[in-house]
């Protein structure tokens, strides 16, 4: 049997409802604005009381989902949730997301973990397995976090945001992949980890320093299975894993320095304005969406449309993960990136969230690190949701209650 090409059909991020200017956050906290300057954000999308990994994962997928119509709806035999925000050691959420989601019951269902890059990890194997299938089955992986940052996060707590981000895949019609010929770099490490769902240790030296070696990595991986790569020539664009602007300012500086001979610092600056910063659109008003991180920056580069990332451009893709597993990869552009991510209005959802004070912000900050810690019982005021739910543009997913541990959505 031919292989199947295939790749990203469809995508689709969902950033909640609500933000707060980062340099907000950042002057109430005290932080130097000076090092703030350095993260490249504008905002951040901010969680509220109703919302958690469930409903992110669910209200980023219902669109693409609803594209398919019931016919498509009902290939999607593989349903994979990435996320570093589980709610129980042993119901997976991606069980929530297949009934909320009305999927086949045919589907198989798996919550997978890896920090950042469990989504990328599922989307390869996905694509290898339709590969080899010829009767248009399709895949959906989606990666939800929610974020328990407070204060003592320091400068990590004005860059981290939430939401999900749904990929399906099936078609090359987004993005092809460039199926066995990627590069793989991981090993054990300690530099950020969430031992108890309120609390997140985060070593920012080491989280720094881990990304930069798996680039390096993960690269030279990529080019011994690519020999003909040249970093400078042979993409288009670069896509990184972003937790924020700045860090993926710094990972490309290092490619640059350690792959291109006599390249200046005017010229390392020039090659990010043209070939990375339009990837940072979306995040810089979103913030660190942990594991969908890679694919909101995907569709900030694909959904702000600069011309020449049209069908056929090429791009090179970093997906990185604490712990650390690390994945550099190459994709085209398929032929409906365009017209599928103008569909999702990404752009439109995210200008019309509504803006917090930080007292607003700071009465959040301690219910949402709640949100995560298991509880028998619970009811949750629906009072405030019409006043943000216009934000989404349609039908919103939200938590409505915890009954014997078992968690009750409802759509508003």
């Amino acid at each position: 049997m031919t292989a199947r090409a295939t790749g990203i059909e469809d995508l689709n991020v969902y950033c909640g409802l609500a933000r707060i200017p980062s340099r907000l956050v950042a002057e109430r906290r005290g932080l130097d604005l000076r090092r703030f300057a350095n993260l490249m954000m504008s905002a951040r999308s901010v969680q509220l009381p109703w919302e958690d990994p469930v409903t992110n994962a669910v209200n980023a997928a219902r669109p693409v989902v609803e594209a398919l119509g019931p016919a498509g709806r009902d290939r999607i035999e593989l349903l994979a949730v990435s996320t570093e925000s589980g709610l129980d050691y042993s119901k997976s959420v991606a069980s929530y997301v297949h009934r909320h989601l009305e999927l086949p019951p045919r589907c198989r269902m798996l919550e997978v973990k890896q920090a950042c890059y469990g989504a990328t990890g599922m989307i390869q194997l996905a694509a290898g397995y339709l590969a080899r299938r010829g009767d248009g089955a399709k895949a959906l992986v989606i990666a939800t976090d929610v974020n328990p940052m407070d204060e003592h996060a320091r400068y990590a707590e004005a860059t981290t945001g939430h939401g999900a981000a749904a990929v399906l895949v099936g078609a090359p019609e987004v993005l092809a992949l460039d199926g066995d010929a990627v590069g793989l770099w991981g090993f054990e490490t300690m530099d950020t980890s969430r031992p108890r769902p309120d609390l997140d240790v985060y070593h920012a030296d080491r989280s720094l320093l881990t990304y930069l070696e798996c680039l390096t990595g993960s690269y030279r991986e990529f080019v011994r299975k690519v020999p003909s790569t040249e970093f400078a020539r042979s993409f288009d664009y670069l896509v990184l894993h972003s937790p924020f602007g700045g860090m993926v300012k710094a990972a490309h500086r290092k490619l640059m320095r350690e792959t291109c001979e006599a390249t200046t610092t005017a010229a390392i600056a020039d090659d990010f304005a043209r070939r990375v910063a339009p990837s940072l659109t979306y995040v810089a008003e979103v913030g660190n969406m942990f594991s969908g991180s890679l694919y909101l920056a995907l569709a900030g580069l694909l959904g702000s449309a600069p011309p020449s990332a049209s069908a056929g451009a090429r791009l090179g893709l970093y997906s990185y993960g604490s712990g650390c597993a690390s994945e550099f990869f190459g994709g085209v552009v398929g032929p409906d990136a365009a017209g599928k991510l103008a569909a999702r209005r990404i752009g439109d959802r995210l200008a019309a969230r509504r803006t917090l004070s930080f007292e607003e912000y700071e009465e959040l900050v301690p219910r949402n690190r709640a949100c995560l810690v298991p509880v028998a019982d619970r009811e949750v005021d629906l009072s405030d949701v019409d006043g943000f739910a216009g934000a989404a543009g349609g039908p919103v997913l939200v938590l409505e209650s915890v009954e014997g541990y078992h968690r009750k959505y409802t759509w508003r």
